[in-house]
């Protein structure tokens, strides 16, 4: 009997104890599964606009997420110091010639404010053009010649009595002041043609030279000129002396020698401001790079210097580093690029990468404190330009008779400057790596700009670094890229 009780008491105790066990078990939660983190979200710190050589992308701002890093991959690397400053900058722009003013006012009235907005303006559309040149007189990119003080062949007016702006008022003067009731503060640089023909040699409006004895009239043409802009609300910032002087045969031109733009400066037009109070600014030469001894010989002259603001460029012949050249023979003293073409026959990848490069990065890496291209506006036909003038000058936009708009490669060029650099910038440090060709500023707000053209033949990654911060982002072969960064 105590056998079989043993018997049946152990198997009994050992499914007690099982029960027991697999109750407990069940009375205990089990640990919960841990939830992971969400990643955080990663903002944008460095906008970034992009035009494309083959025109996929015209001044577009991109989507991509650009973010600061703390640390560097092995790409080629753009340092930025906003710590070493450079020149300040007054802006960057064409010339508004009287074709480009013709072609602007033909569209109606809504199409024509809606464009100097863009043109002028301030908006998220607009590409803020901060600088204007504008020709004293005609340039060759009128319908025909005429200066300011135009009378019948044989007589003379040196009391000036029949200077009058009225060839231009409705046209480049009209367009001035609704660009100037858009932006007020705009730049606006005067350059002469030519004198008018009774004062020249040849007394033609094709080359020839001034002759001296009308060296004081003709300041006091400049005088009435600048005198007669302010009273109709336009202030004329600076003059150039002449355009292109050794180029004499454009119509209109004039041939004018280091010499001759010494004795004229400081003798009779540096005088002829002072004594009227005049606050314009006298720019030497404006002519091509391969030419730096002839402003600097004007600088040379000490009575000519203390009028002379500084020089002005073009490029259609010599290299760009002619400007830091004078700049640093003559420190104190400005640099200015204030003309280069697009031509009819170029191509837009081409001339993209050509005139980024030399026109905007190349100028203000060179010390200028602008860039200007040529002809802001014409017609399909490169139209108007006067018998001889160029007919090969395609503007920034072209406007056909029917009131169509292109926006041609001139446009996206001084765009990628112009709508993220105004005045009172300051240029800053950077190094050129590879062949990511460049310039830094720092703008009034206490943003950085970085204007990069990959003049390369492949697509290419790289750094950008400024202080302890790095980002990284790439640009197609021959791409410009304008980033924005706090």
């Amino acid at each position: 009997m105590e056998i079989a009780i043993k018997k049946l008491w152990m198997p009994l105790m050992i499914l007690f104890l099982f029960g027991c066990s697999s109750s407990d078990e069940e009375s205990i939660p089990p640990e919960p599964t841990p939830t992971p983190n969400p990643p955080a979200e990663v903002k944008n710190e460095v906008d970034f606009w992009l035009t494309t050589g083959d025109k996929k992308e015209l001044l577009a701002k991109q989507n991509q997420v650009i973010a600061f890093q703390s640390k560097v991959n092995t790409f080629n690397t753009i340092e930025v110091n906003s710590q070493r400053l450079y020149q300040t900058i007054d802006g960057f722009g064409f010339t508004l010639t009287g074709g480009s003013a013709k072609a602007i006012n033909s569209l109606s009235t809504s199409q024509k404010n809606e464009l100097l907005n863009e043109l002028f303006g301030f908006k998220e559309n607009s590409i803020s053009i901060s600088y204007l040149r504008v020709s004293i007189g005609a340039s060759d990119l009128n319908e025909s010649p005429f200066t300011y003080n135009d009378i019948a062949d044989g007589q003379t007016d040196e009391s000036l009595n029949a200077f009058s702006l009225e060839k231009d008022i409705n046209g480049v003067i009209a367009l001035l002041q609704e660009i100037k009731a858009i932006n007020p503060n705009i730049n606006i640089l005067g350059s002469p043609w030519s004198a008018p023909v009774w004062m020249k040699d040849n007394k033609s409006f094709i080359g020839g030279s001034l002759l001296p004895q009308y060296y004081s009239v003709y300041a006091q043409y400049f005088v009435r000129y600048i005198q007669e802009m302010k009273k109709l609300g336009i202030a004329i910032d600076a003059v150039t002396v002449q355009n292109e002087p050794l180029h004499d045969g454009n119509n209109p031109s004039m041939y004018m020698t280091a010499t001759e733009q010494t004795d004229f400066i400081k003798n009779h037009l540096g005088p002829a401001f002072a004594a009227a109070g005049l606050q314009t600014k006298i720019i030497a030469w404006d002519h091509n790079c391969d030419r730096p001894e002839y402003p600097m010989a004007i600088l040379n002259d000490e009575e000519a210097y203390k009028y002379t603001d500084g020089s002005a460029f073009h490029l259609y012949a010599g290299d760009i580093s002619a400007l830091i050249k004078v700049h640093n023979a003559f420190p104190n003293k400005n640099i200015y690029f204030t003309e280069q073409y697009t031509a009819s026959n170029g191509s837009f990848d081409g001339d993209l990468k050509w005139h980024l490069k030399n026109v905007i990065i190349g100028s203000m890496r060179n010390w200028s404190k602008n860039a200007l291209e040529w002809n802001l506006a014409n017609d399909e036909n490169f139209q108007p330009h006067t018998d001889g003038g160029c007919n090969v000058c395609k503007g920034g936009l072209t406007i056909n008779p029917s009131g169509n708009i292109t926006r041609n490669v001139g446009y996206y060029i001084v765009a990628h400057a112009s709508k993220f650099v105004p005045e009172g910038s300051q240029r800053v440090e950077s190094n050129i790596s590879g062949p990511l060709v460049n310039v830094a500023f720092k703008i009034p707000n206490g943003k950085t700009v970085l204007i990069v053209l990959n003049e390369g033949n492949t697509d290419t990654q790289f750094n950008v670094k400024q202080g302890s911060k790095w980002f990284t982002t790439s640009l197609q072969a021959g791409a410009v890229g304008t980033f924005l960064w706090d």
